[in-house]
C-alpha cells in the first residue's frame, strides 16, 4: 500500500499498503454480469465451469502467510512475516482482506501493523484501515544534505482509515482520516543537536480529508489492463488534536495495458505537495530503493515504467525504472540534489491463481548509495 501517512512515519510497514489507498482482487468489474441463454446446450459449459470453479474455491484456504525480507545500506536487513484472511463477501465484491504483520531489522527496529481491505455490497463500499506501532532506528549517512550523519531512535503509534463509495461506474467518493504520535530522539547528544539544528522534531498529528477515485482496473494486487487515478488530501489541524495545522495533497495516475502473451506494461505518476508540514512530515522521494523520509522537501513529483512479464500461470519477472523530483525546497530541507532515478529488477511467484495474489523479489538501484532488495506481498504498486 499507500497515500494516507506522511512517508516517514510507514517506512517498516509500506509493503503491506499496497495502495492503502493505495492501499483487493476480483475476477471481473462489479458492472459485469453475464446475460442468461435459454438454449439447456448452451447453459451445460457454464454450469459446468461453476461447479469447477465452487470445487477450487473450497479447496483453496482462505489464509495466507507471506515472509517479508528486505535489505538496505541504510536500513539493514529486515525480517518479517504477514498473515491475512482472506474473504468475499458477495459475488460483485472483490476479496477482502486482513491480516497482521510484523517486522524486525538488523538495527534493532521493529514495527507491528494490523490491516483490513473490505469490498461489500456489489463492491460500492470500500474500506481500508491501518494501526500501526514500533520504534523505528534511522541511521543517516548524510541527512536533508547537511553533510552530518545522524542517528535517531523514532517511537510510532498511528492509526489511519478511509471509506469509498461507488456512485457512477468506476467512480467513488469518500472520506479517509489519520492521527499519528511520532517522537524523534537522537541516539547521542551530538544526534539531538543535528536534530534542533534542522529544524526536525517529532509531532502528534490528526488529519481528515476527501478521496475522489477511479478504479477500472480488472484486478487489484494484479492487474492486466484499466487505469487507476486517486486524488485526496489530508488537513492536519491543531483543532483535532495535532499539535500543529498543514496540508497534503496527492494526485496518484496508474495505467495499465496487456499485450502479447499475458505481459503487462505499467506506468505510474505520483504527486505529493505539502503546506506549511514540519520538516518530517514533508514530501519525500516515493521509489523503491530508497528510504522513505532521507530526502524531504514541500514537493515531490515521480514517474515510473513497469515490464511485467509473464513466464507461465505462476511465475513471471518485472524490469523498472523511474525518477523521482522534489522542489520548493526551503533552507532546512535542501539536498543539493533535485532528481533521484532508480532502475531494478524482479521475479514473482503467484501464491493463490485464483485470487491473483503473488509474493515479489525485486532489487533497487538509485543513487548516492540507495538501494535495496525485498521479498514482499505484491507489486511494487
Amino acid at each position: 500500500m499507500n497515500e494516507v501517512f506522511p512517508a516517514k512515519r510507514v517506512a517498516f510497514s509500506s509493503a503491506l499498503l499496497l495502495s492503502l489507498a493505495c492501499v483487493c482482487p476480483t475476477a471481473a468489474s462489479a458492472q459485469q454480469t453475464e446475460t442468461p441463454t435459454p438454449a439447456a446446450d448452451t447453459l451445460a459449459a457454464p454450469v459446468e465451469q461453476a461447479v469447477k470453479r465452487a470445487q477450487t474455491a473450497k479447496r483453496s484456504s482462505p489464509w495466507l502467510l507471506v515472509p517479508l525480507v528486505s535489505n538496505s545500506p541504510k536500513l539493514g536487513t529486515s525480517f518479517g512475516v504477514m498473515g491475512a484472511y482472506l474473504r468475499t463477501f458477495d459475488p460483485d465484491s472483490r476479496v477482502s482482506v486482513f491480516g497482521i504483520n510484523y517486522q524486525y531489522t538488523s538495527t534493532h527496529s521493529s514495527i507491528a501493523t494490523a490491516f483490513g481491505r473490505a469490498s461489500f455490497g456489489a463492491d460500492h463500499h470500500r474500506i481500508v484501515g491501518l494501526v500501526a506501532a514500533g520504534l523505528i532506528k534511522n541511521d543517516y549517512e548524510d541527512y536533508l544534505g547537511s553533510g552530518q550523519p545522524l542517528k535517531t531512535n523514532d517511537d510510532l503509534r498511528t492509526l489511519a482509515g478511509r471509506y469509498l463509495y461507488r456512485i457512477k461506474g468506476d467512480w467513488f467518493i469518500g472520506g479517509q482520516g489519520a492521527a499519528s504520535n511520532y517522537q524523534v530522539l537522537g541516539e547521542s547528544a551530538q544526534d539531538d543537536l543535528i536534530l534542533e539544528t534542522l529544524g526536525v522534531q517529532g509531532f502528534k498529528s490528526a488529519a481528515v480529508g476527501a478521496v475522489a477515485l477511479h478504479d477500472s482496473r480488472d484486478n487489484e494486487d494484479m492487474p492486466e489492463r484499466g487505469w487507476y487515478l486517486s486524488l485526496n488530501n489530508l488537513a492536519y489541524r491543531e483543532a483535532l488534536g495535532g499539535a500543529s495545522s498543514s496540508d497534503a495533497y496527492r494526485a496518484d495516475f496508474r495505467g495499465f495495458w496487456r499485450h502479447g502473451g499475458g505481459h503487462v506494461l505499467a506506468f505510474r505518476q505520483y504527486n505529493w505537495l505539502t503546506n506549511n508540514a514540519p520538516s518530517a512530515a514533508q514530501a519525500t522521494v516515493v521509489l523503491r530503493g530508497y528510504k522513505l523520509g532521507e530526502y524531504l522537501a514541500p514537493y515531490m513529483s515521480s514517474f515510473e515504467a513497469e515490464e511485467r512479464v509473464s513466464f507461465n500461470r505462476r511465475w513471471g519477472a518485472t524490469l523498472f525504472g523511474g525518477v523521482a523530483g522534489l522542489y520548493g525546497q526551503s533552507e532546512t530541507t535542501s539536498t543539493g540534489q533535485d532528481f533521484y532515478p532508480m532502475w531494478g529488477a524482479g521475479l514473482h511467484f503467484v501464491i493463490k491463481p485464483d485470487e491473483q495474489m503473488l509474493i515479489n523479489f525485486e532489487f533497487a538501484q538509485g543513487i548516492e548509495g540507495n538501494r535495496g532488495w525485498y521479498l514482499k506481498f505484491g507489486y511494487g504498486w
